[in-house]
């Protein structure tokens, strides 16, 4: 009995390390990211609500995961995160992306980020300063001496905030006052008659601007062509806010346009990845129903407009549709 149980013992073992080879690769990566920690920005942008129909799309997608929200500061927060572990898929603004990866220690990153994955190049966000009408803030030059929030220290916001002022020759030491606020706590500032102007980085229509314009009048100043030359930086680039996004906007208004991507960290699976990257623009709806500023993700462009390198994950998805060779 002894001689003849060993190998059925064997044999048993054999079959179950078949069986589990047999697994699908989906299978067995959704078995083990357990876990979808969405990394986005202030519940008054856009990051946000855009952030909680993705975790609505992602748990169809990965029915066994845990798959949760995280309000943050935004941009060099969350790639700090993801670099750390604690977050699998972050909203990040291009130049904020690039900072990262090169370690730019005045923005916020002592270190070369090298962990992070890009996922998608997404929608656009657009530079939008403006100003109470009573300030009489009606160009960039007006904004000195004025008190002015340009969003959260070191966020996404803060940096465009760095490079547009500077190429309009201004710097913070300009201002009556700095703040470096969230978008929706700028506002109840400029509401109070606390502060003339904010600067916020964000889609078009983000509900704290359209909140503000809706209780004061205000101005959105324009950021002329030759002031987008002067930054200097390829993410940055010409664009307009249409006439009539907030209410009192009566004419188009040039400003900058920066692309926002989706990343991710080489410690999330690729099928996990995989997943997150087509269900998303399988559901692109979804995302337009949460915010009007997903109107402006387009599946073509998803692979430009950053050095950082591809997850293999969503280079398995761009490669099916065409997008990768």
């Amino acid at each position: 009995m002894q001689q003849t149980s060993l190998p059925i013992r064997r044999r048993a073992l054999v079959l179950g390390a078949v069986g589990a080879g047999a697994l699908s690769l989906t299978e067995l990566a959704r078995a083990q990211q357990k876990f979808i920690n969405i990394l986005t920005g202030g519940q008054s942008g856009v990051y946000y609500p855009m952030g909680v129909a993705l975790s609505q799309v992602y748990g169809k997608a990965l029915p066994d995961a845990k798959v949760t929200v995280q309000s943050t500061k935004a941009s060099a927060e969350n790639l700090n995160l993801l670099q750390a572990g604690r977050g699998e898929i972050a909203f990040t603004l291009a130049d904020a992306l690039s900072d990262a990866w090169n370690g730019d220690k005045d923005a916020g990153f002592n270190t070369p980020l090298k962990k992070l994955r890009a996922v998608a190049g997404i929608y656009s966000n657009y530079i939008q300063i403006v100003a109470s009408a009573e300030s009489g803030i009606k160009t960039l030059a007006d904004m000195k001496g004025k008190r002015i929030s340009v969003g959260a220290p070191k966020s996404g916001t803060e940096l465009n905030a760095r490079a547009i002022l500077k190429a309009a020759g201004l710097a913070y030491g300009d201002f009556a006052k700095v703040e470096y606020l969230a978008f929706g706590e700028s506002v109840e500032l400029m509401k109070n008659r606390q502060l003339d102007v904010t600067l916020q980085s964000a889609g078009l229509g983000v509900a704290s601007i359209r909140d503000l314009a809706t209780s004061v009048p205000i101005v959105v100043v324009s950021i002329p062509a030759d002031v987008v030359k002067k930054v200097g930086d390829a993410a940055y680039q010409p664009a307009v806010i249409p006439a009539n996004t907030y209410t009192g906007q009566t004419t188009d208004t040039p400003t900058i346009a920066i692309k926002n991507f989706l990343v991710s960290h080489e410690g999330v699976s690729a099928d996990a990845v995989y997943a997150m990257t087509k269900s998303m623009f399988d559901n692109l709806d979804a995302l337009v129903a949460a915010h009007n500023a997903a109107k402006g993700i387009k599946r073509d462009a998803a692979t430009t407009g950053t050095v950082v390198t591809f997850h293999p994950g969503a280079e398995k998805y761009y490669r099916e549709v065409g997008l990768m060779k």
